[in-house]
């Protein structure tokens, strides 16, 4: 495939840029407008740009016209309540496609890795443009809580656990891995998630911020990791009997 794409993120898919002093900044996010909107757990998304400017999280691609995941429309009622948040989001100079507040419930490794999905982000991008990529920016203070990342969605040896205490910023290329967070929190995690277009504005932000890919994995017990990929797979083959059981009595 023939798109732009940046020299880090080539590399290993994702980034970590130096953490944003998140003290410093208003709870704009617990201000917000949130719809009810199931990704990878229990969650509600607050978008703050959009396809149309509407308050909804549909992909671009299913609007009329459909297009790719960029030139987000601002919706001015959630910019008022976090301009902070909008500034943020806005300051790499980059194309911005969606932009949201996530919020997700506390939950297990085991279902965390269930969940691991890959985005659609670059569907209808014309070659020849930046790719795709998005902004995970923690907003509460979850230390003991990971992104998870794999190359191969079943193998557990692929799996990059990145931690989520406050301020953590990190670029991914999620089209590339299968990604998912554990948020093993009692209150709910928020992130500002931001889909940017690769390219040299990118590129100028990830470079002023540090951006690295040295990155030390956090190890979990070989036991537990191993449990809940039985739990997994068996949760798996009971979707699929369940779905080919119904296809049959249809």
């Amino acid at each position: 495939m023939n798109y732009i794409t940046s020299s880090l993120l080539r590399e290993r898919g994702f980034v970590i840029l130096d953490r944003h002093d998140q003290s410093k900044d208003p709870k704009e996010w617990l201000d917000l407008e949130y719809v009810n909107w199931k990704s990878s757990g229990d969650t509600r998304f607050a978008p703050l740009a959009s396809a149309t400017g509407a308050i909804e999280v549909d992909g671009f691609w299913s609007h009329e016209p459909p297009r790719a995941d960029k030139d987000g429309v601002w919706i001015q009622s959630q910019v008022e309540k976090a301009p902070v948040l909008a500034a943020r989001a806005k300051e790499p100079g980059a194309n911005v496609g969606r932009c949201r507040v996530i919020e997700l419930q506390p939950n297990t490794y085991a279902d965390a890795i269930y969940n691991l999905h890959q985005d659609d982000n670059n569907r209808l991008n014309p070659q020849g443009t930046g790719w795709v990529v998005r902004g995970y920016y923690n907003l509460t203070d979850d230390p003991d809580s990971f992104l998870l990342l794999r190359e191969d969605r079943y193998d557990p040896a692929t799996e990059l656990r990145i931690p989520l205490p406050a301020g953590m910023q990190v670029i991914v290329d999620t089209q590339r891995f299968w990604h998912a967070t554990w948020h093993s929190g009692i209150e709910p995690r928020y992130s500002l998630i931001t889909s940017w277009e690769s390219g040299p504005e990118l590129d100028s932000y990830i470079a002023r911020y540090n951006g690295s890919t040295d990155f030390k994995n956090t190890e979990l017990d070989a036991e537990m990791v191993s449990a809940a990929q039985d739990r997994v797979q068996r949760k798996l083959a009971e979707r699929a009997e369940a779905i080919a059981n119904k296809s049959t009595n249809h």
